[in-house]
């Protein structure tokens, strides 16, 4: 039972999570959409009100007329609408989420004991727990020094763009040769998540506050208030494809478990960024399809790199009873499911941590086992399964699925 409510809980929580994204994330590209898409307006009366430029929409049956300010109109009306507790929701649910499957079993899902790091090789649970909470707070911090410092005044966005594009390839890198695979990709898109909350509770949100307090008091809001804004969202709207990429990465193992995961990650980052480019200038009517190809073009680089090697399994040896000669039968496999999968893979699963089989994987039969053959070999030869090896599977019991 204990088992059972822990994973209902994670169940509403993730439902949650997800919805909170997506109504910040839809929400936060059609505000980029609406202001590269706005046109100078028509009517002399709108210009002499400030107004800098104009959309007008049809969607839903009816047409919609907006407007943006150039700095504020003459007065502000009481129900003002504001943007944030979408992105806080978002941000705190997926933090519940990541204390709630990886902080509390750092061993399984954290360490990484391939690590050619030593010291990151023998973490304890705690440490990995430590170091996963810095690794969140110093990219945050690392980002906003880099904005701060290098276009503080929002002059020198180009290259502070390409500050932040490094900046990212090393959070890549050091990622994945700290933690886990998994937990390395999900830190990486954190790290930007983070960011993009941040971004809204110490900047964007802030310096709206300050504006509208201004305008109150009769007095002139500071343009840099705007300008900032403005500069983090946009920043915001290319973290946002990378970022639904790398929360979605710990299904496919073949992203996190190839040597040069890194390199795959940052990949699938530019390409995400670059596509996310293409739509920012289509909707301010310049259609140039070299992002987009770029983009697809450094994906097909990462399909290439992450491919398998077909490799012969060559291994002789006996392991737990399993004897291997370069050939395999279904019984062999079905007494490794047994010795190393059905605790979990079960249809009454026999670890205390599961009430259900995970992702309704059961191995417990050769039937079972014969049906769920290729994500079997993929999953172990990737080395994603079993989770952290808490089963011990050997390389002679890999080398027996493989050949089989």
């Amino acid at each position: 039972m204990e088992a059972y409510l822990i994973e209902f809980g994670n169940m509403l929580l993730r439902w949650l999570h997800v919805i909170a994204a997506i109504a910040w994330i839809g929400e936060s590209l059609y505000f980029v959409m609406l202001d590269n898409g706005l046109k100078t307006p028509k009517a002399a009366e709108d210009k002499e009100k400030g107004v800098f430029g104009e959309m007008w929409a049809v969607h839903g049956g009816g047409f919609y007329h907006n407007q943006k300010y150039a700095s504020a109109p003459a007065k502000l009306p009481e129900d003002l609408h504001w943007s944030f507790w979408k992105s806080y929701t978002t941000w705190l649910s997926g933090f519940a989420l990541f204390a709630v499957l990886y902080l509390a079993s750092p061993s399984i899902y954290l360490v990484n004991p391939g690590s050619p790091w030593e010291w990151a090789a023998n973490m304890t649970g705690w440490q990995a727990n430590i170091a996963a909470l810095l690794f969140l707070l110093l990219g945050w911090v690392v980002y906003n020094e880099l904005c701060k410092r290098i276009s503080p005044n929002m002059t020198r966005d180009g290259v502070l763009s390409i500050a932040v594009a490094v900046m990212m390839v090393v959070v890549a890198y050091l990622a994945t040769h700290i933690f886990a695979g998994r937990a390395a990709f999900l830190l990486t898109g954190a790290v930007m998540a983070t960011a993009m909350s941040a971004n809204v509770f110490f900047w964007i949100i802030p310096g709206q506050r300050r504006m509208v307090k201004a305008m109150k008091a009769g007095e002139t809001p500071n343009p840099l208030d705007g300008k900032r804004g403005k500069q983090r969202s946009v920043h915001n709207t290319y973290f946002t494809l990378p970022v639904v990429l790398l929360m979605l990465s710990n299904h496919y193992s073949f992203m996190y478990t190839h040597a040069y995961a890194w390199v795959i990650m940052v990949l699938f980052i530019f390409a995400g960024a670059l596509i996310r480019q293409f739509f920012v200038l289509m909707h301010a009517g310049k259609i140039q399809p070299v992002y987009p190809a770029v983009g697809v073009a450094l994906i097909l680089v990462s399909v290439w790199l992450a491919a398998p090697s077909s490799q012969p399994a060559a291994n002789v040896g006996t392991s737990n009873g399993v004897a291997f000669s370069g050939t395999s039968t279904l019984a062999q496999v079905d007494t490794i499911m047994e010795n190393r999968c059905v605790q979990c893979h079960a249809q009454k699963p026999s670890h205390p941590g599961f009430a259900a089989a995970p992702a309704g994987v059961m191995l417990d039969s050769e039937k079972q086992v014969e049906v769920q053959k290729p994500m079997i070999k993929q999953v172990i030869a990737s080395g994603y399964m079993p989770l952290g090896n808490i089963t011990g599977i050997t390389d002679e019991e890999k080398a027996v699925i493989a050949a089989w």
